[in-house]
């Protein structure tokens, strides 16, 4: 099927018939049989997740990563695993001749074949000896044996890539710690210091407080064991490659007067064999906005990279596929007719064509252009998405793709088709009854056109209206899709239509519709969700007495906002969210956004108060839970204490449940299982109105006889 666009406003005179013609039926569960049950919480720690596809120089197979969770132990690993190409994932557990490459124990990630096709190479740690584990470079040889590191930095090695005669590796390293200098006893004994600080950007999420280290570039010889640092500098460099000849590194950094100042990363090259550590580099692009993810063509004549032309939108603005030649410079924007975000760009083996992923509408395609520009063509299309794109010397593409109700697998692009390699999670899949999932697309209450998605629970009925909750999706600038979708499936298995928008801000649509929210959240992305959960009701889905909203990051602030304007809404639950901006101001890490978007707030305060839900918290009145990380530094835990503090001053039903130790994604096993219980009993008691009668249920009390979490 081909894309579907976004279409220009609609006319009053036109909304009916583009409402009737807006549904299209994605995928329809086989019918249930009387072994399926419909999912459940403790489902999500049996699904595997597959991801990173890297096939083989040769074609013959296919690395990927496998990550499973141990709910009892409360940890999840992930494992190398291969697959041949000639498999049709209808092996053993549904794998077609898989195999486990790496032994439990350790996590593996970054998998990287050796130019000769013989060793695979990963990132990976794992404790030996008395030595604490750090990430290193691990490997095995495919004729036989264990897998062995092959470095040994004491800091860990944050990625890698193999140079083009395999002999060596060219490492990015992040600067040692003093601590990470010491042997296990001495770091026991170290006592902790200040915090010294004098960045302009000086926290970050799950980072913490970032002091003057960096990550930068060293060439690793295998045979000698020499480790060269060849980049250096107050900056940060990353996604680094070598040229196809090995003599040249191309890499992305902010080398600005002031890197945490703006978002302009440039593209340079560094000699292989530098010994300067870099003092000598070559700058490519002069772009004040980002330019990363550069690739060589197979001739070393030429670079495909990633380029944002207008910084001043920051994440609003699109992402276009570029090109230039080394010797002349010269970028060249392939994809500016596009208007969509592009992504992972992969020279054809012969250099004429670039492959890369294209996202658009709801889905995600993997997309190719001749390099001298002209047609757009989508090898792979349809309702899917597609990430992980990997191509063989032979030209045969891997990726790992998802639909509707197929988590990730490892596929082969062939003839304008998937043909599926592996089928991960078949034994669990072919015990559940899932709920059918719609796209559907309607006006806004302006006549803009929106997509979405509709869960229906297992075993509907077009005769009944059924509770519906409203998911709105984090970001702003990111959107729901056609990959299975957990939670959705979750809330649908119990009994609820799960209603999914794309509103204004939502990436997919172009770079119009994704600014429409620019310093303006919680106006036309509200009229848009709003409009999702009119059109469930209109056409017969959705009780309109018994209605949900939630979300987490972005769908928690929506969310904030929804229940300031609308009293529709019978439960609320806000994760991760904020409620009264200024208060993040130096608190949080978006310190460069907030004043791009809304102004410096001792300059432009009434910038910041105007969006901020807090400034309306009377106006709530529906029961809302409240929940978050406690050193959440992405959106930090203190704007949803001061949401709960005005609720429970205002005498609104409420609860705050804060995650110890947690981040703004829940890392934790138990936390995971414990938010969507929590999730499930506050929606059943306020969208259903049933009496709590398991431990799990009896959370939604707690709301009422507490006074605090």
């Amino acid at each position: 099927m081909s894309p579907r666009r976004f279409l220009p406003a609609l006319t009053p005179g036109h909304r009916l018939a583009a409402v009737v013609l807006a549904i299209t039926v994605l995928a329809l569960v086989p019918a249930a049989q009387a072994a399926r049950r419909v999912l459940a919480v403790d489902d999500l720690f049996a699904l595997a997740r597959v991801r990173e596809a890297r096939i083989s120089p040769d074609g013959e197979r296919v690395a990927y990563t496998v990550s499973t969770s141990d709910f009892d132990q409360d940890r999840t690993e992930t494992a190398l695993w291969l697959v041949p190409t000639a498999a049709h994932g209808n092996g053993a557990h549904g794998n077609g001749g898989a195999w486990r490459a790496t032994a439990p124990g350790y996590s593996a990630s970054h998998p990287r074949w050796s130019p000769d096709g013989r060793r695979l190479a990963f990132l990976a740690a794992k404790k030996t000896g008395d030595q604490s584990a750090q990430t290193e470079v691990w490997a095995f040889d495919l004729r036989g044996g264990d897998a062995q590191p092959l470095t040994a930095v004491p800091q860990g090695v944050d990625s890698f890539e193999w140079s083009p005669d395999g002999s060596r590796l060219l490492l990015t390293i992040t600067d040692a710690k003093p601590e990470d200098l010491l042997d296990e006893a001495e770091r026991a004994r170290k006592k902790p210091e200040p915090y010294v600080i004098d960045r302009l950007q000086f926290k970050f999420d799950n980072a913490g407080y970032l002091d003057r280290r960096r990550s930068h570039l060293y060439i690793f010889d295998l045979e000698s064991q020499e480790l060269r640092q060849i980049t250096s500098g107050d900056f940060d460099d990353s996604q680094a490659s070598f040229s196809p000849d090995g003599t040249l590194v191309v890499f992305s950094s902010n080398r600005t007067a002031e890197p945490d100042g703006n978002d302009n990363s440039d593209l340079w090259i560094v000699s292989a064999a530098s010994t300067d550590q870099g003092q000598t580099l070559r700058r490519l692009t002069q772009n004040p906005g980002p330019d990363t993810m550069p690739v060589w063509s197979p001739d070393g004549k030429h670079i495909a990279y990633l380029t944002s032309i207008e910084p001043e939108l920051l994440w609003y603005a699109t992402t276009y596929l570029a090109t230039l030649d080394v010797d002349r410079g010269a970028p060249r924007i392939l994809t500016r007719k596009l208007d969509r975000n592009v992504s992972a760009p992969r020279f054809s083996p012969d250099g004429s064509v670039v492959f890369f992923t294209l996202e658009d509408s709801g889905a995600r395609h993997l997309a190719r252009i001749d390099t001298r520009g002209g047609a757009i063509t989508r090898p792979v299309a349809g309702e899917r998405v597609v990430a992980g794109t990997s191509i063989s010397h032979d030209g045969r593409i891997a990726v790992v793709a998802s639909e509707p109700h197929q988590p990730w697998d490892v596929f082969l692009a062939e003839s304008g088709a998937l043909r599926r390699l592996t089928d991960t999670n078949r034994a669990l899949l072919d015990t559940l009854d899932l709920g059918a999932v719609r796209n559907i697309h309607f006006p806004s209450a302006d006549g803009t056109e929106i997509e979405g998605f509709l869960t229906l629970p297992p075993g509907y009925d077009a005769h009944l209206r059924y509770p519906t909750l409203l998911r709105i999706h984090g970001g702003p600038t990111a959107q729901y899709d056609f990959g299975f979708d957990f939670e959705s499936q979750l809330f649908a298995a119990h009994g609820y239509v799960v209603v999914r928008a794309n509103p204004r801000g939502s990436t997919g649509y172009g770079q119009d519709f994704s600014k429409a929210i620019f310093a303006d959240w919680g106006n036309k992305d509200y009229q848009d969700v709003m409009a999702a959960v009119d059109f469930a009701i209109q056409e017969g889905y959705a009780d309109p007495a018994r209605l949900g909203v939630g979300g987490w990051s972005y769908g928690g602030i929506l969310t904030d906002h929804v229940i300031t304007k609308t009293d529709r809404f019978a439960a609320a639950i806000t994760g991760a969210s904020e409620v009264l901006y200024v208060a993040n101001y130096g608190h949080d890490h978006y310190q460069l956004q907030w004043e791009q978007e809304l102004g410096l707030p001792w300059e432009n305060r009434q910038n910041w108060e105007r969006i901020s839900p807090f400034n309306q918290v009377q106006k709530i009145v529906t029961p809302t839970l409240i929940m978050g990380g406690e050193i959440d530094w992405n959106v930090p835990i203190q704007n949803s204490e001061q949401l709960y503090q005005a609720l429970k001053r205002l005498g609104r039903t409420t609860q705050l449940v804060v995650y110890p130790g947690e981040h703004h994604g829940l890392r934790r096993l138990p936390f995971q299982k414990d938010r969507l219980e929590r999730y499930l009993a506050w929606y059943d008691r306020y969208v259903k109105g049933e009496t709590p009668s398991t431990t799990a249920d009896a959370v939604a009390n707690e709301a009422t006889t507490h006074s605090s979490g």
